[in-house]
């Protein structure tokens, strides 16, 4: 990942583990006009780093940028890993990654949106989709993790969506410093 010498800034967070065992049975709500969510058929590793690193900087998501791309494409390539794109009025606006590698178990590897989406109403219907979709699969139960470094209503959305806490876990992260990645103050250790 990264040399022992390598500068890195150290980033304390809490990561909260959640599971959910039953789709939920409220309707989900509906996007507002213009939002449309698809599936990638396949992910290129161009288009994944820029969905990701668009997606992750403000939330420090640093892990898959150290990833090679040769790990990132076998990931990619995988039968058990999908990619859904929502996009505004055509314009690509955020992603969640399903993997059904633990099958029945699917894990929610990834979700959020673009800057320029949030704020527009469509994250909570967003999250229901992937929630649905997952489901829809045949899944038994869907898990996500979330930490104090992703927006501060990411907990409160999973809960609302239907997620119970697992556990919460501290850890310290060493971001290296050549990402480029701002750890917020209330990160910092």
């Amino acid at each position: 990942m990264h040399s022992a010498e390598e500068e890195v800034i150290r980033a304390k967070v809490t990561v909260t583990f959640m599971r959910m065992e039953h789709k939920p049975t409220e309707p989900a709500p509906e996007f507002p006009p213009g939002v449309s969510v698809h599936t990638l058929p396949s992910c290129s590793v161009a288009h994944y780093r820029r969905l990701y690193n668009t997606v992750g900087a403000p939330y420090l998501w640093w892990l898959r940028r150290l990833m090679p791309d040769s790990e990132l494409a076998a990931l990619l390539s995988r039968g058990s890993v999908s990619i859904h794109v929502v996009s505004i009025d055509g314009e690509e606006a955020g992603f969640y990654e399903l993997d059904t590698g633990y099958w029945p178990a699917v894990n929610l590897s990834y979700f959020g949106l673009m800057p320029h989406a949030i704020g527009k109403h469509l994250g909570f219907a967003f999250l229901r989709h992937a929630v649905d979709a997952a489901f829809a699969m045949g899944a038994r139960v869907l898990t996500v993790n979330t930490c104090t470094a992703d927006h501060p209503r990411a907990l409160p959305a999973y809960l609302r969506a239907g997620f119970r806490v697992v556990r919460q876990v501290r850890e310290d992260w060493d971001v290296p410093v050549r990402l480029g990645l701002v750890v917020p103050e209330h990160l910092r250790g």
